[in-house]
């Protein structure tokens, strides 16, 4: 009996300790009422307390939440580990980038194994000469768990650097300004900064600082060895739909300054050579017109929707800026989108898109020849680099794809040739083992959107496949491929990763944008359904292969889909996600409201209200099962507020039925971005990829 009894207790103890995670049981929120009244309706937000995070109550709230999501992860804490060590595996961490030429000097950046973060370095007049180190953001860091190197910039003369930082993720930088030739630090600081640009007589710089709701809204001027209280103020945009922003033209011989909404721009220009001179309205203000200048020789180039719902270019003597004396440079096309462009002395480089694939072309500005770079793959992204030098005929550009890593090449633009760089390495892989695809599906109202997808080769696509299909669908932003490290070791389990670019994005123009937004911004969500149910009816996955994912507005997406759909999903991931779009849009003191009206709508207009009352994710939670979820935030997060997808989750606890996984993570010390190490970056995406291994059955 004795034995019996010791046997018992024996599997008592180890019965309890292998199910503790299974058994604990999920964080209760308080519930306390508050209602918001507007336009004849009642909103009852039993979870609104959550905004306080200044609350010990909620802070605790938020630790027990995370150690419940621990508790559920622990028996995955192997697997985490595996996904980790192969990311780093696949990594040189001891790495340099290619320099690239600026004035007498090479700049670059370079990594050390071990280090969390880039060291910034600098060689004089030739890539033999001795190296200078000009910021080490590993020794800035050293006593801050959060280090965000924001605006780097030389002085002309390239004898200072200022810099911008941020040490909380709240995206409210200051500013420090180093004497390269003496390493000191100067007596000059100004905090809240959002941009800024040297003058061209290396004493002077304009910058933008930002109000409490992290809007740019003043202009400075700034002289070194002065106070910055005693700044002149050189302009203040009223207007809370607009921000601020300052920069420079490649040419150095001006500096802009920009007003703009998310539908307007407003443009003013001063001399670089004279910072005492004021700045001059180029074209005032027009509601829905968008203009953005370039300078080159006798010319402001001009990028504009004027007329033109996909942009083109115009040209006027610097001497006659004024819209009346535009003329058509390059003209608008129905199906090419004109997204950017730089300007060189002797050639315009511009990116565009047509049919939801991205192109690169070059102009020479005295033949007036245009010609197309061409690329060896049919899905890719490039993104240009510094490119400094004004007088040149040489691009400097970085290419990449689902298959392939980044490659930086200098493009000849008159000889017209990609001479290669460097291929950054990645260990153990071979690109011929994986392939990438683009397909079209039929949405609601039979418009084509495209979904783009990358697998491993030896994993047949109608299958029935674990599928992690991503979203986004906000903001006119393209999800263009890219190369990832750790997405290699989805692949490489079988997984297909893909991407829906649904209305909302600019992946098909401008008009596949304004599709997407305001009062038709139901389309993303329809979207993604029906490339969700055509992924699922042509066997690409099942419904208990498809898990979905999306970040910041992405989430709302998820979110909304969710409640629609929750049948169609395995599980989801939802990082930083904007889910309590109401309450939010309703606050004007947060960071980014007022500037997002239209990108979502005022909800005072009742119209606006209703329609987004009726897809908010967050109030359209409903008593039904939903899959399994892992929604994540952060702290110091200004764009979308830590307690959104703590509400979030908070009230489907309430709500949800069944017994599928909800967790909810939240970083104590980062904002928006997550953690800013890269080592600590790498951790949390193998989190996130445990959790969607572990719901999928992938046990290694």
């Amino acid at each position: 009996m004795r034995k019996l009894l010791i046997l018992f207790f024996i599997f008592t103890v180890i019965y309890t300790f292998s199910n503790s995670s299974e058994r604990i049981q999920p964080p209760d929120a308080n519930k306390k009422k508050h209602v918001t009244e507007i336009h004849g309706y009642k909103l009852v937000d039993y979870y609104h307390w959550l905004k306080n995070k200044d609350n010990k109550e909620v802070i605790d709230y938020i630790k027990r939440e995370n150690k419940y999501t621990e508790n559920k992860m622990e028996h995955t804490e192997k697997l985490q580990q595996e996904i980790y060590d192969e990311i780093i595996k696949r990594i040189d961490e001891t790495d340099l980038t290619v320099p690239e030429k600026h004035g007498n000097y090479y700049y670059y950046t370079r990594t050390q194994k071990g280090k969390q973060y880039d060291i910034y370095c600098r060689k004089k007049g030739s890539l033999d000469a001795k190296e200078e180190i000009v910021l080490n953001v590993n020794k800035l860091a050293e006593s801050h768990d959060y280090y965000d190197l924001g605006v780097f910039k030389i002085s002309p003369n390239h004898n200072l650097l200022a810099f911008t930082y941020d040490t909380t993720g709240s995206e409210r930088y200051n500013l420090k300004i180093k004497n390269l030739n003496t390493g000191k630090i100067l007596d000059d600081k100004i905090d809240d900064i959002d941009d800024f640009v040297w003058a061209n007589d290396n004493k002077t710089f304009f910058y933008t600082v930002q109000n409490k709701a992290n809007r740019p809204y003043k202009l400075y001027k700034h002289r070194l060895n002065q106070k910055s209280e005693n700044d002149p103020l050189l302009y203040k945009e009223d207007d809370e739909k607009y921000w601020m922003w300052i920069s420079k033209s490649k040419s150095d011989k001006y500096i802009f300054m920009g007003i703009a909404s998310k539908t307007t721009s407003e443009m003013h220009f001063i001399n670089a050579d004279n910072s005492k001179e004021e700045f001059k309205l180029m074209e005032k203000r027009e509601k829905g017109v968008e203009y953005y200048p370039y300078h080159s020789g006798k010319y402001f180039y001009i990028l504009t929707n004027k007329n033109a719902f996909n942009f083109k270019v115009m040209r006027t003597p610097v001497e006659k800026y004024d819209m009346k004396n535009w003329e058509t440079f390059i003209p608008h096309k129905k199906n090419t989108y004109i997204e950017d462009i730089i300007v060189f002395k002797d050639f315009m480089v511009l990116s565009r898109r047509k049919n939801s694939y991205k192109n690169l072309s070059v102009l020479n500005l005295n033949s007036k020849k245009i010609h197309e770079i061409n690329f060896p793959e049919q899905l890719y992204n490039f993104w240009l680099g510094n490119n400094y030098e004004f007088k040149t005929h040489k691009l400097r550009l970085t290419y990449t794809s689902y298959l392939t890593p980044k490659t930086v090449y200098d493009y000849d633009m008159k000889e017209k040739r990609l001479n290669l760089k460097k291929k950054y390495n990645v260990r153990g892989y071979d690109k011929s083992n994986y392939e990438s695809k683009r397909i079209f599906i039929k949405s609601y109202d039979n418009t084509r959107v495209p979904i783009s997808l990358v697998y491993k080769k030896e994993t047949k696509l109608k299958n029935k496949n674990p599928f992690l299909l991503h979203g986004y669908g906000a903001y006119g932003s393209s999800m263009d491929p890219y190369f990832s490290y750790s997405r290699i070791s989805l692949l490489n389990r079988g997984i297909v990763y893909a991407t829906a670019h649904v209305r909302g994005g600019s992946e098909m123009g401008i008009k596949w944008y304004e599709e997407g937004k305001l009062l038709n911004k139901k389309n993303s969500f329809k979207d993604f359904i029906f490339c969700s149910e055509s992924l699922i009816d042509n066997n690409y996955t099942s419904r208990d292969n498809l898990v979905i994912t999306g970040g910041s507005a992405g989430g709302l997406l998820i979110g909304a889909v969710l409640n629609m759909r929750p049948e169609l999903f395995h599980g989801a991931v939802l990082s930083v996600p904007f889910v309590d779009l109401i309450n939010t849009m309703l606050d004007t003191s947060l960071p980014l409201t007022v500037v997002e009206y239209e990108e979502w709508g005022n909800p005072e207009n009742k119209e606006n209200f209703e329609y987004m009352l009726s897809y908010s994710p967050y109030d359209n939670i409903k008593r039904q099962k939903y899959p399994h979820m892992l929604v994540t935030g952060g702290l110091n997060d200004p764009r979308v507020m830590y307690w959104e997808p703590t509400k979030y989750v908070a009230k489907l606890r309430d709500y949800k039925s069944g017994d599928s996984k909800l967790l909810l993570k939240i970083n104590m010390g980062s904002g928006h971005m997550g953690a800013s190490g890269r080592y600590d970056y790498y951790k949390d995406i193998a989190f996130e990829y445990a959790f969607i291994m572990d719901i999928l059955g992938i046990k290694e």
